[in-house]
């Protein structure tokens, strides 16, 4: 099985990939800001899959565009300020993005979960990876067409 034949060999309408901890020092486009191995990967990966629209969901802001320009920001997803669900229903209604399928979310956990709760269809590819190493053997597999672990 190829990584695309896990996802059913689609051409998603929408992925949406994880912020990081690791951040430029000041003001960037969120394409720019992110500058981790995880995000990285993360985002070379969704490149590979061509959606029609890729997003970062960051832990403050919420839903962003690769050219939305944001300040460096020390909020992880779980803290007392961090973006909820509420926020990202209101932000995809806004946006008019509930009806986009397929959705792909990739990150961990505590990411997809968030983006389940506003697409519930959303795929996960990640899901079921059994440590960091892992994922980043599935997001190398998904960049490269190759068979996932």
């Amino acid at each position: 099985m190829t990584a695309h034949d896990h996802l059913g060999y689609f051409e998603p309408r929408l992925v949406v990939i994880p912020c990081g901890s690791r951040k430029l020092g000041s003001p960037a486009r969120s394409a720019d800001m992110y500058v981790g191995s995880y995000h990285r990967a993360c985002r070379r990966a969704a490149d590979a899959l061509r959606p029609d629209l890729l997003l970062i969901l960051s832990a403050r802001h919420g839903l962003l565009d690769l050219d939305d320009v944001i300040e460096p920001y020390d909020t992880p997803h779980g803290a007392p300020d961090a973006v909820t669900s509420q926020v990202l229903l209101e932000q995809a209604t806004r946006r008019d993005l509930l009806g986009l399928d397929p959705v792909v979310a990739l990150g961990g956990a505590r990411h997809v979960s968030l983006v389940r709760s506003v697409w519930p269809h959303v795929r996960t590819p990640l899901a079921g990876a059994r440590g960091m190493g892992e994922q980043m053997a599935r997001l190398a597999a998904l960049r490269e067409g190759r068979d996932l672990i």
